[in-house]
C-alpha cells in the first residue's frame, strides 16, 4: 500500500512538472494563433501591455542611441541632441501603437520593431505562416523566448519574451531586439 501511495505521488509530481515545462509552449502558440486570426480578446489575455510597452521602450531607446552614435560620427553636439530627443519620440510612438492590433500585425508579419517604426501598421500584410519559422528557448525558469524568423530576413529575427504569471500561466511581457547570436 505504501509503494502504491509513493508511486501515485511521484506520478502526480511528474505530471505537474511536465505541465509546468509545457505551459509556455502552449501560451506561445495561443498568442501566435490569436495574432494570426485577429482575436483581440485572446491577445488581451496573452499580453501584459504595461510590461511589453516598458520593454519595447527600453529596447528601442537602446537601439536609437546606437544608431545616433553611428550616424553622427564624432559630432558630440548632434549626438547629444539626438540622445535628448529620442526617448520622448520613442515613448510617444510606443504608447500609441502598442495595441492588440499592433501586436497582431507584428506577429503576423514577423517584423522586428525599430525606433522609426515601433510596431507595424495594423493593415500590414501578413507574411505567409510557412515563411515564418518559430523556435523556442527558456531564458530562465520564469522567462521564455519565442523567436520568429522570416525566410527573406533570416538575420533579423523577432524575439518575443513571455514571462511566467503563475505556475502554468505565461504572458507576452517583452521583446529582445539584440538577441544573443549563440541563443
Amino acid at each position: 500500500m505504501k509503494k502504491i501511495a509513493i508511486g501515485l505521488v511521484a506520478a502526480i509530481l511528474g505530471l505537474a512538472l511536465a505541465a509546468c515545462f509545457i505551459s509556455p509552449f502552449v501560451a506561445a502558440q495561443a498568442l501566435i494563433r490569436a495574432a494570426r486570426t485577429g482575436d483581440v480578446a485572446g491577445l488581451e489575455q496573452s499580453v501584459d501591455f504595461p510590461a511589453f510597452r516598458a520593454s519595447l521602450k527600453a529596447e528601442l531607446n537602446a537601439r536609437a542611441a546606437l544608431e545616433i552614435r553611428e550616424r553622427t560620427g564624432g559630432d558630440r553636439a548632434m549626438a547629444a541632441l539626438g540622445m535628448l530627443l529620442a526617448p520622448s519620440l520613442v515613448e510617444g510612438a510606443v504608447d500609441g501603437l502598442v495595441t492588440p492590433e499592433g501586436i497582431a500585425a507584428m506577429v503576423r508579419s514577423g517584423d522586428k520593431p525599430r525606433p522609426e517604426r515601433p510596431v507595424p501598421a495594423s493593415d500590414t500584410p501578413a507574411t505567409p505562416k510557412e515563411q515564418i519559422h518559430q523556435s523556442w528557448a527558456y531564458r530562465g525558469i520564469n522567462r521564455f523566448a519565442v523567436t520568429l524568423t522570416r525566410d527573406d530576413r533570416p538575420d533579423d529575427a523577432l524575439v518575443l519574451i513571455l514571462e511566467r504569471r503563475g505556475p502554468l500561466h505565461w504572458k507576452l511581457a517583452g521583446v529582445d531586439l539584440t538577441p544573443d547570436p549563440m541563443g
